[in-house]
């Protein structure tokens, strides 16, 4: 919506300035001679406008913060309402402690943003590694307390579905991302084009009797870290197709996080944790 302040047209796209931000409205101004700060009220209703500005506008704008490290991608992604605008990543076994706070900020700066201008924090929430979720889920809900924003919490394979589904629209059938569990066990689910759940999360065991109710009518495209290594037990379908070389990736969340956002399906900040789905074991040594 725009608010004309004066009878003039918009003939000017640049110089425009932020006079007041309020949730996720930002209200800006053309100024009339030079860049001189607005006197805004205490709240949206009583801003006052200096006559020095022509116009001002009411612009919806969500600036999100994405983590992910569910899995062995260390991968930071800044998003405005949906669309990713930065990225750092790398896929890197045991990198997440060390890399996530440099990515944060490398991210953050190459765009040209402070942090107290974030709206929310997305992080990948599982199923995945539990030393990677602990990580990016910490990090996440110590940035959402420092700068008293909210916390979304986005459904790992969820976001991988929506990411390999952008990358090949020539895609028919069943989308089945995985996340390696270790030995034949992988976290799995089953989305159809409109990404709703055929099957839900779980951790399943791999056998050749594993989907052979949907791969006897559908296609489904295997993809992620756990992947390839059900190939073999798979493969004697024509259906079950495998791609490998699919990482998790943070900017997979963006239109997700922008979803949550404006539903406003926030986490809370103290008590939120990561979807494990089975427990972390110890196991003891032999030697």
């Amino acid at each position: 919506m725009v608010v004309h302040a004066g009878m003039h047209p918009l003939v000017l796209i640049m110089g425009w300035r932020r006079l007041k931000s309020t949730g996720h409205l930002r209200v800006y101004g053309l100024p009339l001679n030079g860049f001189r700060a607005a006197t805004p009220g205490a709240a949206m209703g009583q801003i006052r406008f200096p006559d020095t500005y022509l116009f001002c506008i009411f612009v919806s704008m969500a600036l999100i913060l994405q983590l992910e490290t569910s899995t062995t991608s260390c991968s930071v992604a800044l998003s405005i309402n949906g669309e990713t605008v930065a990225l750092k990543e790398i896929n890197e076994r045991n990198a997440h402690a060390s890399s996530l706070t440099l990515f944060i900020e490398e991210v953050m700066l190459s765009y040209g943003k402070e942090m107290h201008e974030l709206d929310a924090v997305a992080v990948s929430m599982g199923p995945g590694s539990y030393t990677g979720l602990r990580i990016g889920v910490s990090s996440a809900k110590g940035l959402c307390y420092g700068l008293d924003i909210p916390l979304i919490a986005i459904n790992t394979l969820e976001a991988m579905a929506g990411g390999y589904q952008k990358i090949d629209a020539s895609h028919s059938g069943l989308y089945c991302p995985m996340i390696d569990a270790r030995r034949m066990e992988v976290y799995s689910a089953i989305y159809d084009a409109n990404m709703k759940e055929v099957l839900p999360v779980e951790a399943r065991i791999i056998n050749a009797d594993s989907f052979s109710d949907i791969l006897g009518i559908q296609r489904i495209t295997f993809f992620g870290d756990g992947a390839m290594k059900c190939e073999d037990v798979l493969s004697y379908s024509s259906n079950a197709v495998f791609v490998p070389g699919f990482n998790n990736s943070a900017k997979d969340m963006s239109t997700l996080a922008y979803q949550k956002y404006l539903g406003k399906q926030f986490e809370d900040v103290a008590y939120f944790e990561p979807y494990y789905l089975k427990d972390f074991l110890i196991i003891e040594s032999k030697k």
